[in-house]
């Protein structure tokens, strides 16, 4: 029986990925360490207690202890531990150097100990920064405009130095936006999705037409599970779905979803460095015999839905949310 470490695995795509594992294969056993950060939540993977192929530690990629404690029961690594929020690192870009390009060398120095027969990186395609026109092609450079993007292509660098320097069996992804279940409301979709079941406003950056690929989580953990398997050794992939959208188009597709009125769309001030658009060419994953199956209304319905049905999940979220944003302009205010 393969064993896996799924680091960060209590997240939105984590989460997602240890379940579509579980799922479909019988002869896994998954471990997940989690540090359940405010993102983190024990409740994304409540279905899997029970299961005996599924164990979970509350630790830190940080800390040689907690990872060298799984380290020898596994032989593959899957990291998607990270902070991931561009509008947190603007603001904390400490906390997202830590976690990951330090936590991502713990790590690597922990699978090159225990000799690991296979590690994959999850990474973004807003390390590339922003394009005009065409995709990105995983060859192309790096020019991340975040300190959130630019942590992330420190910790690949880190990953593919481990593959030229020690010979490491790594692999790197890099997805495009994802969306679906269990993701944490502070990004677009979950975000106005929530406050416009509340009638609250829906902030929206700028002119609205910054434009991402969007690719249903469903199918990002299908890519993975296919480079995790396929993947050349050494190797990058991107991950997309070709679903290409303007901030505005899935604006105005979740307030008509919800029947709910275009006056809740709320423009504010844009943040400083915003990419304008994201693409990348995903002929490297599809030649392994992947292809994203979700069609982009469909997915976005069914994740509304999802939204919908599970109220009691994502209120609680973000009353702490709410908690902690008093704090944070109480500590501001009295600076």
């Amino acid at each position: 029986m393969h064993s896996i470490l799924v680091t960060g695995g209590a997240g939105f795509i984590g989460s997602n990925f240890v379940r579509h594992m579980l799922t479909k294969y019988d002869k896994y056993k998954i471990f997940v360490l989690d540090a359940l950060t405010y993102a983190g939540n024990r409740e994304n993977l409540s279905d899997l207690e029970n299961n005996p192929r599924f164990e979970f530690y509350h630790g830190d990629i940080q800390n040689k202890k907690d990872v060298d404690n799984l380290m020898p029961k596994v032989d593959t690594v899957v990291n998607f531990a990270a902070e991931t929020h561009v509008d947190r690192s603007i603001h904390e870009a400490g906390a997202f150097i830590e976690t990951d390009v330090r936590g991502t060398f713990v790590l690597l120095e922990a699978a090159k100990k225990y000799n690991i027969e296979r590690f994959l990186h999850i990474s973004t395609d807003e390390v590339y920064g922003s394009i005009i026109d065409g995709s990105f092609k995983e060859g192309d450079p790096l020019e991340p405009n975040s300190p959130y993007s630019a942590s992330k292509a420190g910790g690949d660098l880190l990953v593919r130095s481990y593959f030229v320097t020690y010979g490491m069996p790594v692999i790197i992804t890099r997805s495009s936006n994802n969306y679906g279940p269990y993701q944490y409301p502070e990004k677009l979709i979950p975000l106005f999705v929530t406050n416009a079941i509340d009638d609250k406003p829906l902030p929206l950056y700028g002119d609205g037409k910054y434009i991402r690929d969007w690719i249903h989580v469903e199918d990002n953990c299908a890519a993975l599970d296919a480079v995790l398997h396929k993947g050349k050794t050494g190797d990058v992939y991107n991950i997309g779905a070709g679903n290409e959208k303007e901030n505005i188009f899935i604006t105005n597709f979740i307030l008509d979803y919800l029947n709910k009125p275009a006056s809740l769309i709320q423009p504010v001030k844009d943040r400083p460095g915003h990419d304008r658009r994201y693409s990348v060419d995903i002929s490297k994953a599809a030649a392994l015999g992947w292809k994203p199956e979700f069609d982009l209304e469909k997915g976005l319905k069914q994740t509304i839905d999802w939204y919908l049905q599970n109220e009691n999940w994502w209120r609680k979220i973000k009353e702490k949310q709410a908690e902690y944003q008093r704090f944070y302009e109480a500590q501001y205010k009295n600076r």
